[in-house]
């Protein structure tokens, strides 16, 4: 009878080769956005649910204001849409040239 094969139901259960090995600040991921978040500062209530739903982790907060590290966003807009005051408008990516 053949051996049945056991799904993975955590992260022990992965073979090593699909653990990432690296830290992701060395994979700026942000550079085939289409479009980008732009905060308004006016309107920011600074209730930090972008940071809370960014995946990933490109929101930041300097004890001030709030802002995007556009090396790491991907422009999925999942903050703008979960801003409960709207402050935050996703807007097209221009390339530089």
């Amino acid at each position: 009878m053949a051996e049945s094969k056991k799904e993975p139901r955590g992260w022990r259960d992965l073979p090593f080769a699909a653990l990432p090995y690296k830290l992701s600040l060395e994979y700026k991921t942000g550079s085939w956005r289409a479009f980008k978040p732009v905060i308004d500062q006016g309107k920011c209530v600074k209730c930090m649910t972008c940071w809370v739903f960014c995946p990933d982790f490109a929101i930041l907060w300097d004890g001030e204001k709030i802002s995007v590290n556009y090396d790491y966003c991907k422009g999925c807009g999942i903050c703008a849409h979960e801003c409960p005051v709207k402050a935050i408008e996703m807007v097209p990516e221009t390339k530089k040239v």
